[in-house]
């Protein structure tokens, strides 16, 4: 019988650019003081043994096999044993930028949505924030069993596109990544559709274009909670933290009355 764990993760994925860094650092304030990130994008190996696409020239920072997920497995272990952020762990990501926030996400809209178990909650929540977590490919098998309360962000494809390009670059290992011409198109969006169009109906690019996720078959096959959505459009960015908070709020508690 394993030990009980000693601290609750929370993992948010989704498209690129779809507010999944955003929403986790809103999270982490929202229920605070208990809580931190962990970022996926601090699992990268060093870029000369990254991948390169099949059939280009061009890096591919989007792939299972450009990530250490050893040491994202033993980053995980290490929080639920102990409850506390990996010492070994030396993140880059928080020198990356988000933009700044949605007009929705107003101060008072944020203090209201403080859940009434904060002030009582003392269980640690690590929320994960990664661009892919819930593939079928079977070098995750170790690490999904890791993820206990399992949200995913949806986006349009022109979204993705287009905030993607609006972004400067990326602080890596070894320095500063920006994308060259066609890699959003050549790599970013096939590999998301690649690796995630199980959840979305009929497993059609075009489906997954749209966001039309089968939630049935998103909850059942991997308890992948997935956002509301309105097809083919999206919804307010307000709407997708009052869901967020939702549901991280029933998890600690459900969390913590199993604990007694």
């Amino acid at each position: 019988m394993s030990p009980p764990k000693k601290a609750l993760i929370i993992s948010i994925s989704g498209c690129s650019s779809s507010g999944k860094t955003t929403l986790a650092r809103l999270l982490r304030d929202i229920f605070s003081p208990h809580t931190f990130i962990l970022h996926q994008d601090d699992f990268y190996l060093p870029e000369s043994q990254l991948p390169k696409k099949t059939g280009t020239d061009l890096l591919d920072w989007d792939c299972p096999s450009s990530l250490d997920l050893p040491l994202l497995h033993k980053a995980l272990t290490h929080i639920h044993s102990t409850g506390t952020f990996p010492p070994f762990i030396d993140s880059k990501e928080d020198l990356n930028t988000t933009g700044s926030l949605p007009p929705s996400i107003t101060p008072s809209l944020f203090s209201s949505l403080k859940p009434p178990i904060i002030s009582s909650q003392k269980t640690p929540i690590c929320i994960l924030d990664g661009f892919l977590l819930y593939t079928q490919d079977t070098s995750f098998s170790s690490i999904l069993p890791l993820l206990d309360i399992k949200l995913f962000l949806l986006a349009t494809k022109s979204s993705c596109l287009q905030r993607r390009q609006n972004r400067d670059g990326y602080v890596t290992l070894e320095g500063f990544w920006t994308d060259p011409p066609g890699y959003v198109e050549q790599i970013v969006w096939p590999n998301y559709v690649e690796y995630h169009k199980w959840m979305f109906k009929g497993q059609e690019e075009f489906n997954v274009e749209k966001g039309m996720v089968d939630r049935e078959i998103a909850e059942r096959e991997m308890g992948v909670r997935v956002q509301p959505w309105k097809e083919g459009e999206g919804i307010e960015f307000k709407e997708v933290l009052e869901w967020a908070v939702e549901e991280v709020g029933r998890g600690v508690k459900e969390w913590e009355e199993k604990k007694g």
